[in-house]
């Protein structure tokens, strides 16, 4: 049985050096950019014919967008709406590199700290400059609370400081976490197939459940992903 581990393995597809660092091609990057490709054809061909009577075709499209409008209403409210662009791409981002890592041979990399991480930094960086934008300098406030005596400055400042950098914390490991363990599963199951011959079939209907399982925990991941993100961008817009 094959270390089940290896799939997470990243490797240069086109070695690339500048200046003593290694910013190679990857098959992380690959599957990057596949995302994005996946993303645009899919909008580019469920929306190249659009009708007031939508088809099926332009009613997926028209069904994900009203969802994550509805998503940022909700949990942002009507000031939230003008950030939609952002919120969009970051579900569809998270959610197609969850699914293409279901295919065999492909890349996870959303169960890579690096990558999720990356993205949630720039996910926190977005909400403060938005906080930053619409508060001016009455931003400062998001670390010392109205109400709070300003002698526990030297004691709450440092917690909501610790509050707001944890937030990419909170959202890379409940990502890489859920993607990670599930194709160690998938993986270690894909094993038994192989090794059993032919009692392999009660593996191989087990792992097609759970295939059916972790599509649903990719989804489900990306909806949580950008519900919390929803949230952090609601406190950057509303708290204190």
């Amino acid at each position: 049985m094959s270390n089940p581990m290896e799939q997470f393995n990243i490797k240069p597809l086109i070695p690339i050096e500048a200046k003593g660092y290694d910013i190679s091609f990857t098959n992380s990057s690959l599957f990057m950019v596949l995302a994005v490709v996946v993303i645009s054809l899919l909008f580019c061909l469920c929306l190249r014919k659009r009708t007031i009577i939508p088809g099926k075709a332009q009613a997926f499209a028209e069904m994900i967008y009203d969802f994550i409008h509805n998503l940022l209403r909700e949990n942002v409210g009507p000031e939230g709406l003008k950030y939609f662009s952002f919120i969009f791409s970051l579900f569809l981002f998270v959610a197609v590199g969850n699914v293409l890592g279901l295919f065999p041979y492909a890349f996870t990399f959303t169960s890579h700290v690096a990558a999720v991480g990356t993205l949630s930094i720039i996910a926190l960086l977005f909400n403060i400059s938005v906080g930053i934008k619409k508060k001016k300098w009455g931003y400062i406030r998001t670390f010392m609370p109205k109400g709070i005596p300003w002698a526990l400055a030297p004691l709450v400042m440092p917690i909501e400081t610790i509050s707001l950098l944890s937030k990419p914390f909170s959202l890379t490991v409940r990502l890489v976490a859920n993607m990670t363990v599930g194709h160690i599963m998938l993986k270690i199951i894909a094993g038994f197939i192989v090794g059993l011959g032919v009692l392999g079939a009660v593996p191989l209907l087990f792992n097609s459940c759970i295939i059916v399982f972790e599509l649903f925990i990719a989804l489900l991941q990306a909806f949580i992903y950008t519900v919390l993100s929803c949230i952090y961008l609601s406190d950057a817009i509303h708290s204190h």
